[in-house]
């Protein structure tokens, strides 16, 4: 009896049940899955049904915004505006104080910087076994004999000098470029901060633009930057002066100008100026020499005697007074003469305008002549004059060569200031000292703030800030005031 075949089973087709669906395309096709990774909540439907029989242990308290901005809560405004709310330069928490550093950067626009990077020496291939002397060889380099050691110990150091940074403003603009900004906030963020500061934050204004360009670039920027670098690591009288500033300095052509964010340094009550090279560009006592014809060295031999001085080569008192002694013999209405000679600086008038709009007093102390400092104050309307006094004999009238009472040098200079200020009744945290030479720094070191106009080295480096433009005009921005708010004021 034959049997029947049977038929084979049919398999039912594949099909993915319930607990196998998922709403992920990518996990369905997936050539791995672990095992030991529950396959769950992966969609929004199932994350919802299992939520429900879910309890989170602690619960969490959601605390509502307050609308005062915080690290878990900086809140933006983008309707219409762009705006962002922070706390860096707003009023201190109770129990602190302000700690803000404001740097004033001035682009040299008048003195730009020429590229001065050293090549490699020349290297000429001389014949095997020549022995050619080391003077010859030195002649066949490209570097200059000042950069280059010297068996001389008498003319140059043991070792060269460094080379001068690249001026970067070439490269990225001629002005306070935000590259130079840039630059100058990773320079400061490698000072250390006070204790307890984690984070430094700024914030910067353009003072003054270029209008002899189209692209109007700030010429004049003030950053803030807070907290300020620990005053007991590095002072704010080193900072001024650590090498680091002083290269940046170099390789943007620009200077910059520290100072603590007082009340003080937005209120000046009494600015102070020397007068040769500050108030007018030349030095009287040159203008005097030079009027001498015998004997005919007189101007250079006065001029030397100035320059030493000023460099702080030479004691101011003992300089001066050897330098009136070779005007002896001159008339004395001489000084009289030299009115319509004397340069007024540029921007000398609108600010002494603007500073009286201010109630600002002005004076001028001068290691010069009394006839011309008080003519020159009563034209620019200067509160204070005071100068040298020179004899001049009553018969002849011409000069006796000597000089009355105490000489206006630098001990007297401080001593003049200090006297000013009480006689008005003005703080000495509310006082600017302007000068250029060595006899005036012990004026600004006296004042609040002392600043180096177009001055030597070493006044430059002594003093709290430096300016080397061509306007005087621009200390009005050390203030923190916009070129729209020195317009106004000097109008």
């Amino acid at each position: 009896m034959s049997q029947e075949p049977q038929s084979p089973i049919r398999q039912g087709r594949p099909s993915m049940t319930a607990s196998m669906r998922s709403s992920s395309f990518l996990r369905e096709h997936q050539q791995y899955r672990p095992p030991s990774k529950p396959e769950n909540h992966y969609g929004i439907d199932t994350v919802v049904e299992d939520l429900q029989a879910t309890s989170v242990s602690p619960p969490r308290e959601i605390s509502p915004f307050t609308g005062i901005p915080s690290v878990e809560n900086p809140p933006k405004i983008v309707d219409g505006q762009s705006h962002e709310l922070s706390h860096p330069n707003c009023t201190p928490l109770p129990g602190s104080s302000t700690n803000r550093l404001i740097a004033t950067l001035f682009y040299k626009s008048t003195n730009p910087r020429v590229s001065n990077a050293i090549p490699s020496p020349q290297r000429i291939p001389s014949p095997k076994g020549s022995s050619q002397s080391p003077a010859i060889r030195a002649a066949d380099s490209d570097l200059p004999p000042t950069m280059a050691p010297t068996s001389k110990l008498d003319d140059f150091p043991l070792e060269p000098p460094a080379t001068e940074p690249e001026p970067l403003d070439h490269l990225y603009g001629a002005n306070v470029s935000p590259m130079c900004i840039a630059s100058f906030l990773h320079l400061m963020s490698t000072f250390p901060l006070p204790a307890g500061s984690t984070d430094l934050h700024s914030s910067h204004r353009c003072l003054k633009i270029d209008q002899t360009r189209q692209d109007h670039q700030p010429t004049v920027v003030e950053l803030t930057l807070s907290p300020a670098p620990a005053a007991d690591y590095l002072p704010l009288k080193d900072l001024r002066k650590h090498e680091l500033i002083y290269r940046f300095e170099r390789e943007w052509n620009v200077d910059v100008a520290l100072r603590a964010d007082t009340l003080w340094r937005r209120y000046p009550r009494l600015v102070v100026f020397d007068m040769d090279s500050t108030l007018i560009t030349q030095e009287v006592i040159d203008l005097l020499a030079a009027t001498i014809k015998n004997p005919p060295d007189l101007a250079a031999r006065v001029a030397d005697i100035t320059h030493r001085a000023m460099m702080g080569e030479l004691e101011f008192d003992s300089a001066f007074r050897e330098r009136v002694k070779l005007l002896t013999g001159l008339p004395g209405t001489l000084f009289n003469e030299l009115r319509p000679v004397l340069d007024v600086t540029k921007g000398v008038r609108p600010l002494l305008e603007a500073l009286k709009r201010l109630g600002v007093k002005t004076a001028v102390l001068s290691g010069g002549f009394l006839p011309l400092t008080s003519w020159l104050a009563g034209e620019l309307g200067i509160d204070y004059a005071h100068a040298n006094e020179v004899v001049i004999d009553e018969q002849t009238g011409k000069l006796t060569g000597e000089v009355k009472g105490r000489i206006v040098g630098k001990e007297r200079k401080r001593e003049l200031l200090i006297e000013i200020a009480e006689k008005e009744g003005i703080s000495l945290e509310q006082v600017v000292a302007v000068g250029d030479g060595a006899n005036d720094l012990l004026m600004m070191e006296a004042a609040g703030l002392g600043v180096a106009w177009n001055a030597k080295p070493m006044v430059q480096m002594e003093a709290s800030s430096r300016l080397n433009g061509d306007s005087l005009l621009d200390l009005l921005h050390l203030f923190g005031f916009t070129e729209e708010e020195v317009r106004q004021l000097s109008a």
